[in-house]
This record gives C-alpha cells, sequence and structure tokens, in this order.
C-alpha cells in the first residue's frame, strides 16, 4: 500500500470504510450550502402525506397468530436508522446453516387498493436527501408500528432458509409470524466486534457465513463492482462536503443474507409461475472483450477462463489504476429493470450482479416493489394461489418502479453536483491532485484527492489511472456544473 496514495487517494480510507476527508474551510459569512430542498421540488418528490393516508398509516398492524418471538433476532444497519426491515438469526445446522430472515410485514398493514397503497405507488421508494429522507409510508408506520424495533413485537414475514455446508439451498420455508427483535445494532459497532471476535450470538457467525456466500457468487459468475460511493455530509461546522465511502465487510456479509433471500424468493416465484423479478441482462461479449483488453494497460491480472467477476473481486482497493478499471467495468451491468409475470417465465430471467434469478423481498418499508413480490411468495409457500389484487397489481410495478428510480437516481445526482459546485465556487484557476478514472477521445472524468470530487475534464493525453494536475475552469452553482482542463493545456 503506497503511504503517497493513501495521502491523496479518495478510496484510500480507514478500515472502518468511512473515508478521511479534509474539509474545506469556508469564510464566515458563506451560504450554508445547496438547497437541496429546491432540489427536491424541482424532480416533483412528493413531501408530506394527505391526512387519509396517515389515519390509515395510524391504525395498529394486526399481528400474525403463529408466534416465532423466541428467535433471537437482532438488526443490523446504518447508524440512526429508524425504518428496520430486517432482522437475522444465524446457527449451525449439521454441517450446514441455518438462516432465520424477518422481514417487517407491510402487507398486513397497506392493502391494495388503499389510500396508503396508492400514495406508496405514488412514491415508489424511500429519497434518501443529505439533509434527510422523504419516506415511502409514513413515519409512524414506517419508523414505528411495523419497524422492526428491537424489544416491540411486530409482524414479519419470517424465512428460514436452510444451506448446506458449500451454501447451498437446501430447504426453503416462510410464513407469516410474531417476532421480537433483541437489539438494534449499528455496522461500525458491529465491524469492531467481528475484528474483536465479540460478535453476539444471532450473527457471530455472519463473517464465516458472508464470506462463504460472497465466494460462491464470484463462482456463479456474479460481477459485483465495488465501486466507492460519492456521498454528500454534514460537517461538523453545519456546512456540507463530499466524502466517497466503501462498505464495511460487515455491510458485505450483510448483503449476502439479503441476496440469498432475494434468490430463493426469485425461486419460488419462477416455480409458481408469477412473480415480480429485478432482471439484469448478461453483459455483452462486446464490453467483456473491450475490458479484457484494457486489463493490462491498468495493471489488472485476468487470468486464463476466469470471469470479469473473479476478477473485479481480485482488485486492489487503493491501486487508482484498478479504481479506473473498475469505473470501465461499469458497462457490464446495463439494462437492470424489473420484470413481472403470470405464467410463463419471462425471457430474461437472471440479474447478472448476483449471477442468478433475484428478487427485491427484503427491504418493503422502503421499496414498494418488496410488498408485493413478498406477498406472491407468502402465497406460494402456503400452497395458495396470489390475492388477486395483487396479482392485478403486478404488470405496472416495473413502469412504477422505473420512474422511481429515475427521479431517485436524478434527485441523487443534482443533490451531489450542487454541492461540488457549491464546494469550488470561487476558486476557479486553481489547480488541484486528480485521478483519471475514464477517458473518452480528449474528454475523461476525473476525481479529486481533496474534496471527493468528481467532474468532467477535458485535455490531451488522458490516461486511465494516471494521476495529473487539473485546473478549475467552471464551479456553476446555478447549473450545478464543474469543469476541469488539464495542467498544461
Amino acid at each position: 500500500m503506497s503511504s503517497t496514495w493513501n495521502e491523496t487517494a479518495p478510496w484510500a480510507g480507514r478500515r472502518s470504510g468511512v473515508w478521511d476527508p479534509v474539509l474545506p474551510r469556508w469564510p464566515d459569512d458563506a451560504p450554508p450550502g445547496p438547497d437541496f430542498a429546491v432540489i427536491r421540488a424541482e424532480f416533483d418528490v412528493p413531501e408530506d402525506f394527505p391526512p387519509e393516508v396517515l389515519a390509515e398509516a395510524a391504525r395498529p398492524p394486526v399481528l400474525p397468530d403463529e408466534d416465532a418471538t423466541a428467535v433471537e433476532l437482532v438488526t443490523v444497519d446504518p447508524p440512526g436508522s429508524r425504518d428496520l426491515d430486517q432482522a437475522v438469526h444465524l446457527q449451525r445446522d449439521g454441517a450446514g446453516w441455518l438462516v432465520r430472515y424477518a422481514i417487517a410485514d407491510v402487507g398486513a398493514v397497506v392493502r391494495p387498493g388503499s389510500a396508503l397503497d396508492a400514495e406508496a405507488h405514488r412514491r415508489g421508494q424511500t429519497l434518501y436527501s443529505p439533509d434527510g429522507r422523504t419516506p415511502l409510508h409514513p413515519p409512524g408506520l414506517s419508523e414505528g408500528a411495523a419497524s422492526l424495533l428491537a424489544g416491540q413485537e411486530r409482524a414479519a414475514a419470517l424465512w428460514t432458509v436452510r444451506l448446506d455446508g458449500d451454501g447451498a439451498v437446501r430447504s426453503v420455508d416462510l410464513r407469516r409470524a410474531r417476532v421480537r427483535s433483541r437489539a438494534q445494532l449499528a455496522y461500525p459497532e458491529v465491524q469492531a466486534a467481528a475484528d474483536a471476535g465479540t460478535l453476539p450470538e444471532p450473527i457471530a457467525l455472519l463473517p464465516e457465513l458472508g464470506r462463504l456466500l460472497e465466494e460462491a457468487a464470484v463462482a456463479r459468475g456474479a460481477v459485483e463492482l465495488g465501486t466507492p460511493e460519492q456521498q454528500v455530509v454534514r460537517t461538523d461546522a453545519g456546512g456540507w462536503t463530499l466524502v466517497s465511502r466503501s462498505d464495511l465487510p460487515v455491510e458485505r456479509w450483510n448483503a449476502e443474507i439479503s441476496l440469498l433471500t432475494g434468490r430463493v424468493a426469485a425461486d419460488l416465484m419462477l416455480g409458481a409461475g408469477v412473480g415480480l423479478l429485478r432482471t439484469l441482462p448478461p453483459a455483452r461479449a462486446e464490453d467483456v472483450d473491450r475490458l479484457r483488453r484494457l486489463a493490462p494497460a491498468l495493471g489488472v491480472a485476468w487470468p486464463d477462463g476466469a470471469g470479469p467477476g473473479r476478477v473485479l473481486a481480485a482488485l486492489d482497493g487503493v491501486d487508482p489504476r484498478h479504481a479506473a478499471f473498475r469505473e470501465e467495468a461499469a458497462t457490464l451491468l446495463r439494462g437492470a429493470a424489473y420484470t413481472a409475470f403470470d405464467g410463463a417465465p419471462p425471457e430474461q430471467t437472471g440479474h447478472a450482479g448476483v449471477g442468478a434469478p433475484y428478487a427485491h423481498v427484503t427491504a418493503p418499508l422502503r421499496r414498494l416493489a418488496d410488498r408485493f413480490a413478498t406477498e406472491v411468495c407468502l402465497a406460494v409457500a402456503a400452497g395458495r394461489e396470489p390475492d388477486p389484487a395483487v396479482r392485478a397489481a403486478l404488470p405496472a410495478l416495473p413502469a412504477t418502479m422505473a420512474a422511481s428510480d429515475r427521479r431517485t437516481r436524478a434527485v441523487e445526482r443534482a443533490a451531489v453536483d450542487a454541492t461540488e459546485a457549491w464546494l469550488l465556487a470561487g476558486r476557479t484557476g486553481e489547480e488541484f491532485a486528480a485521478v483519471v478514472v475514464d477517458v473518452e477521445d480528449d474528454r475523461g472524468t476525473v476525481v479529486l484527492a481533496e474534496p471527493a470530487i468528481r467532474a468532467r475534464c477535458s485535455g490531451a493525453g488522458l490516461v486511465p489511472g494516471s494521476r495529473v494536475r487539473v485546473r478549475l475552469v467552471e464551479a456553476d452553482v446555478a447549473r450545478r456544473s464543474v469543469r476541469f482542463t488539464v495542467v498544461g493545456d
């Protein structure tokens, strides 16, 4: 690990997974930062809930008869989360594993055709902004009565999945049940406990099983980019800055439990001939060939017979050339969609990122599609037909979710763009250290060492993975536009 690169690379972070920003200083009379409410209004993000929706959300959920409160479940989420969709318990099962995964039973509260349902369709998903979140459901429901808060008896869809010693699925059970989470855990404290070998019993096996499932995913041909995420965060002084953050290991391992559940859910629905999948077509052969040809120039080893997923899994997290390779690999993962079917399975059933058929079922408090897919799975697992109202809603869900995804991406991108321009306002002409991560002709994308800004850059001789000096030529807050040029051009 290069100490020089550690001092400058935006993705060379601490083991905690939260990257160490060098925060810029602003004058005392500087504006407090971008107005994210204006951005939300620009993209028609719903804010307040209508009175009839709040009234429906205030009705207490009816708890199922089956009592699973003896299962010692815990939740594992970002610090401060209140909309807790998932609770987990892991244990040995002979030579294999027993995974119990409780998912908040939103379908026990929100009925198709209700005011709550109509509002959820209007929103599509919870939208996260730097200054707060715009929830899919009223907070009294999503952060209260339906959330799997510690010590509270809640309605859940309880998955019980038995795996063999290699992580292959042996059996699946799903039913509605009452559950009670024992503790609300946050990723940083769980990572610290994992490092110290002191994880609580319900998730003591998470590192071992998580790594096993990660390796099984690579063996299936799953493609995981692992690209650091650009985030807008509040500073201690009350302003805003940008940091680059990658997932902690425990976040990846926890995600593997969710991905496992999504895979078995997809299998249930495909077996029944009805459902809602999350699909992603395989990478095009020409895109894989292009990436393979690029690998030697970026110092990436591509062994004979290895697929792109295994090559990506072996990359160095702090090598700037490997970071550029990850950026180029994004072309492999195009065309993600929701795919509804009723009868014959769709032509495209797989998800290239997962390496298997997959469905979204583990975040119903925050994503509309998960409630409907879960309802189908509950019916199939019980040996009955899905509710006609649920079945009738499936065909329109892909378009609803696609529109919600577009709005979410637009708001998130606008928030980052606005923060980038605000951070650099008044600094036109200054030079910065940067790394080139993408190039097309004489234009490319660079990532600054500080603050963690990604922007377009023009100039001859741009090479992916190279370190360059760039000069700021534009930082327009109103247009949310930032541009650089290579020093010397």
